[in-house]
C-alpha cells in the first residue's frame, strides 16, 4: 500500500492557471497494477451506487495488461458494466495490432465476462464509413464513469496525436463522440473517443511507466494541447507512475 502523491501545478504561457492532478508514484509495476485496479473497481462500485450502468474506459498496447489480469476479477456488478477503449487501431480483431484482440483476452474474462463490449471497429473499408454506426451505443452511456489512459512519449494520448490530421477538431468541446484520426508514423487510421468525451467523466487516470515518460510528463507542463495532446484531459486527473 505505499505509496507517495504529489499535486501538480502549472501556469500556460500565457499566464492563466494551469492543470492540477495528483501523481501517484508506487515502489515496483506490481503494486501500481495491484492498488490501481483496486481503485478502479471501486470507482466502478460508486458509480452503480447512482446510475443504472457505468461505462469504463481502457487503453490498448501491453502496459495494462497486468492491471487488466487484477481488474478482472474484482467483486462488482460486470454485468452493468460497459467496456470500451479510448481508442482503436482501424485493423480487424484476428489482426496483431488490434487492441480488441487484448481486451476480450485480459478483461473481459473471469467475472468481467459479464460486462457489455462497445467496439471501435467494424468492418468497413475506412473508419469514416462506420462513426455513425459506433457513436450510437456509445452515446447511450455516456457520461463515462470511470477512464483510464495512457500516455505516448509523444505526449499522445488516446490517438490524439501531435500533428494528427483531425486533431485540433478533437479537441473542440463540441467535437463528436469518435473521431476517424491519422497521424504521421501510425501505420493505420485510428478511431478516438474525442477529449470532451474523455474529460466528461467521473473519475480520470492516466497510466505510465519509466523515467522516460514521466520526464515527457513534465516536458507538457504550459505546452498548449496540440503540441501536448495529453494535457487536454490532464485536468483533474490522476497519474499513477512506477518505474
Amino acid at each position: 500500500m505505499a505509496r507517495l502523491w504529489r499535486v501538480r501545478r502549472g501556469q500556460t504561457e500565457e499566464g492563466h492557471d494551469g492543470l492540477t492532478y495528483e501523481f501517484f508514484e508506487y515502489p515496483d509495476r506490481e503494486m501500481l497494477s495491484i492498488e490501481l485496479a483496486q481503485r478502479l473497481a471501486g470507482d466502478l462500485r460508486l458509480a452503480l451506487q447512482h446510475e443504472d450502468r457505468a461505462a469504463l474506459v481502457v487503453p490498448g498496447g501491453t502496459s495494462p495488461g497486468p492491471i487488466f489480469d487484477d481488474l478482472c476479477a474484482a467483486d462488482l456488478d460486470w454485468s452493468r458494466v460497459d467496456v470500451l477503449l479510448g481508442d482503436e487501431r482501424w485493423v480487424p480483431e484476428d489482426s496483431p495490432r488490434s487492441n480488441t484482440a487484448l481486451i476480450k483476452s485480459r478483461l473481459l474474462v473471469d467475472r468481467a465476462a459479464k460486462a457489455r463490449f462497445l467496439p471501435l471497429y467494424a468492418p468497413f473499408d475506412a473508419p469514416e464509413d462506420a462513426l455513425e454506426d459506433l457513436s450510437a451505443p456509445i452515446a447511450d452511456v455516456l457520461p463515462l464513469a470511470v477512464v483510464l489512459l495512457g500516455m505516448g512519449t509523444d505526449m499522445h494520448t488516446a490517438s490524439m496525436f501531435p500533428e494528427a490530421d483531425r486533431l485540433e477538431e478533437a479537441l473542440k468541446p463540441d467535437a463528436p463522440i469518435l473521431m476517424a484520426m491519422r497521424a504521421p508514423g501510425a501505420p493505420e487510421p485510428r478511431i478516438t473517443l474525442s477529449a470532451h468525451v474523455l474529460n466528461g467523466a467521473m473519475s480520470k487516470h492516466v497510466l505510465i511507466y519509466g523515467e522516460e515518460k514521466r520526464a515527457v510528463l513534465e516536458s507538457a507542463r504550459g505546452k498548449p494541447a496540440l503540441e501536448a495532446p495529453i494535457n487536454a484531459v490532464l485536468d483533474e486527473a490522476k497519474v499513477h507512475w512506477a518505474l
